[in-house]
Order: C-alpha cells, then sequence, then structure tokens
C-alpha cells in the first residue's frame, strides 16, 4: 500500500520540480568595435566594464573577450621557463653544498633564462630566489659591490622577500638590511609601455596596472618584470632594467589566425550593429563566437579632445536591434568611465523589460550625483547572481573562432 502512494508523490515532486526549473542561460558578450587609432587605446577597458555590467543580470551567461579569442601561449617564453626552472634546481644544490664557483655560474645563466620567460610567469617564483642565492653567493666570492646590485634588483622585484636565515649566512641577511636603507634603494624611475595594438593589460611584477600605453611611474630601480596581454593576441614579457632616467618600450603584438578573421570583419560588423536589424555578418560572428545576445560598441573619436560611443544590444537569433544609445565623453581621467559605460549596459537591457533585473530598494542606492548627465537610470546594479559549476559545458573551452 505504501509503494502505490509513493509512486503519484514521487511522479508529483518531479513535475513540480521540472515547473521550478530556471530557464536556460542566454550566452551574451559586449564587443567594442575601434574605428579609428585614436579610439583603440579604450576598447578592451570599456569591453570589460560592459562584461561586468551584463554579470549584474541574472540568466546570463557572460562571455569575455578572454573566454571568445583568448591569449596565446608564448611557447618561447614556456620553453625558456622549462630550463630556468632546471637550472634553478641544479643551483639550488650547488649553493646548499656551498660550491658558490659552480653556483654562481649556474645561477647567472638560470637568471638569463628566467629574463626570456617572463611572458610564461604569474609572478617572481623562483626567479627571486635565485637572485637572492646569486647575491650571497658573490658576497662569499668577495665581489660585495656587485652583490648590492643583486640586492636591488631582488628588492624591486619583491620588496617583502624573506630571506631564510637557516639558508642565508648572517654576514648576508646584514647586507641586504644595509642596501635596503641606502641612498640607491630609495631612487625611482619611470617606464612608459606602449603597444601596436594598443589597450593591452599591462601588468607590473604579476599586478595589473592599466592598459597601454601606461606609465609605471616612481618605480625602484633594479629588475621587474613587465608582462602584457591582450585577448587574441600572443602574449608578451619583458625584465626590465629600471633606472633614475626614464624609459619607454614599445611592443608589436602578434594576433592569432581566430582574431585576425574577426577583425577583417569589423567593419562590416559596425555598420550592421548601427542599423535597426543585423545582417550576415553579425549572424557569422553570432555563430562562430556562439552568442544568443550581444551588446556592440562602436568606438571613434569625435574630435580631438572626446570620443562618441554607440551601443546597440542586439537578440542574434533573429537580428532584431532591441535598442541602442549613443554618449561622448572625454577620456577617462576622474575614473567615470565605468559608471558611464554601467549606465548605458543597463539602460539597453532593461529596455527589453525590467523584470530582467532585481533593483535595491533604497532609491539613492548606487547614485554617483551626475544621473543628469546622461538622463540614464543605472538600472539593474547590484543584482547578486548565483556561482554556477563551469563543469558540464562543452563550450566553455571553446574559443569561438572554429567556423572561420
Amino acid at each position: 500500500m505504501k509503494s502505490a502512494l509513493l509512486i503519484p508523490i514521487v511522479s508529483c515532486l518531479v513535475a513540480t520540480h521540472a515547473l521550478a526549473a530556471p530557464p536556460s542561460e542566454k550566452r551574451v558578450s559586449a564587443l567594442i568595435l575601434p574605428m579609428d587609432k585614436g579610439s583603440e587605446a579604450l576598447t578592451l577597458k570599456i569591453e570589460s566594464f560592459a562584461n561586468e555590467a551584463l554579470n549584474e543580470y541574472q540568466g546570463f551567461k557572460v562571455r569575455t573577450s578572454d573566454d571568445l579569442f583568448g591569449v596565446a601561449a608564448d611557447e618561447e617564453a614556456a620553453a625558456s621557463l622549462k630550463r630556468a626552472e632546471t637550472g634553478f634546481k641544479e643551483s639550488k644544490a650547488a649553493f646548499d653544498e656551498r660550491n658558490y664557483e659552480d653556483a654562481e655560474r649556474k645561477l647567472r645563466a638560470t637568471i638569463k633564462e628566467y629574463g626570456k620567460a617572463v611572458g610564461a610567469m604569474k609572478n617572481c617564483g623562483n626567479l627571486c630566489d635565485s637572485v637572492a642565492m646569486f647575491g650571497s653567493v658573490l658576497q662569499a666570492r668577495g665581489d660585495v659591490e656587485e652583490a648590492k646590485i643583486a640586492i636591488l634588483d631582488l628588492l624591486a622585484l619583491s620588496p617583502t622577500f624573506e630571506l631564510d636565515r637557516k639558508r642565508y649566512p648572517q654576514n648576508f641577511l646584514a647586507l641586504k638590511a644595509q642596501v635596503a636603507t641606502s641612498r640607491n634603494a630609495q631612487l625611482r624611475g619611470s617606464v612608459t609601455v606602449k603597444t601596436k595594438p594598443s589597450g593591452a593589460r599591462v601588468f607590473l611584477n604579476g599586478e595589473l596596472q592599466g592598459y597601454s600605453p601606461h606609465t609605471l611611474q616612481t618605480l625602484p630601480i633594479g629588475k621587474h618584470l613587465v608582462k602584457i596581454e591582450r585577448p587574441g593576441f600572443k602574449q608578451l614579457g619583458l625584465m626590465v632594467e629600471i633606472t633614475p632616467e626614464d624609459q619607454e618600450i614599445t611592443s608589436e603584438l602578434t594576433a592569432t589566425s581566430g582574431y585576425k578573421a574577426f577583425d577583417a570583419l569589423m567593419d562590416r560588423l559596425a555598420g550592421e550593429a548601427l542599423k535597426d536589424k543585423g545582417g550576415g555578418t553579425m549572424t557569422s560572428v553570432a555563430n562562430s563566437l556562439k552568442l544568443e545576445r550581444a551588446v556592440i560598441g562602436v568606438l571613434k573619436e569625435a574630435n580631438s579632445e572626446s570620443t562618441e560611443l554607440t551601443m546597440a544590444y542586439f537578440d542574434l537569433k533573429t537580428g532584431r536591434r532591441i535598442a541602442i544609445k549613443r554618449v561622448a565623453f572625454q577620456g577617462d581621467e576622474f575614473g567615470q568611465l565605468r559608471g558611464e559605460v554601467e549606465r548605458m549596459v543597463n539602460h539597453l537591457v532593461n529596455s527589453e523589460g525590467s523584470d530582467k533585473v532585481t533593483r535595491s530598494a533604497d532609491p539613492l542606492d548606487n547614485k554617483g550625483g551626475t544621473e543628469e548627465w546622461q538622463g540614464e537610470d543605472r538600472g539593474g546594479k547590484n543584482v547578486n547572481r548565483e556561482k554556477k559549476s563551469k563543469g558540464g559545458d562543452p563550450l566553455d573551452s571553446a574559443s569561438g573562432t572554429d567556423d572561420w
């Protein structure tokens, strides 16, 4: 009797669960298209802000440029890193055995390999240990002045690096303390990082600093790790020697075949984004990138002082343009660009229906005091998206450019 009753109850629960299941997520992305060299530097920054705003909406699975195009690994840097790690192990063994002549020779080669491996490194890692051992070996062999230079490099790479008191002699610990308080340790310099194309992310010693062209200011003299990344391009890393004189480095980035295919469609895609309905190019991009919705922005210099951004929100399955908005702004001197982009995205998405987003109960929440400049409600900010498992989705690892 119990089994007979259990079957309809279970069936009812399954049916109720099926009715309560959330709708499938729409794959959405912000694609910002620069129409001239002047607007190119802001492209990735604006795209990042727009995707952050889209990420506040339930029912969206946001695909960033990193997801769509990826950052191509520097295979040469990876090979150098592998050699450097092998050299580090051998150098450490010689150092621990106090075979300082052999250790010095191996450490010089190891540090040189690390210098070519920056593009494959996330942080200082074993490079800092190698530089510390190198300084200690130089002091042990009587070259105190070169040991001080090695310590300056170590302080530049990692100001908080702690020496293992069990491995390093007391006189080297004392020398490090002396150098850290010396006049040379107080000297500063700067380096301006430029890239072709501009707008790449610039990392210093593993930390994101900004987008190229970008000036890294007031850096301690010595060696620093500068890494450059832009979705759709090969990553690049440099070990830069900072001196009291200002420097400038310019690097040309190498595009992947997938990004070249997208770049070839950019002008036609921008033309369709300004029309009431998308066309064949938009359909091709949607299919290749596996997207259902997109905020497509057309970015161009209005004049020497301002930039014009036109954003349109499209249903890519039908090509229907849901909404469009245009603003002009002057750079990002006071950090206001993020708010401007958020307002634009919220205006576009909410044009399809305000039920897409949960608003704050406080009418003044998220008001920056500048709303009248653009006349738009920021709308959907402050939605707490549920964390979703990354497993099980066959498109999570797809580059989205296979069809091209």
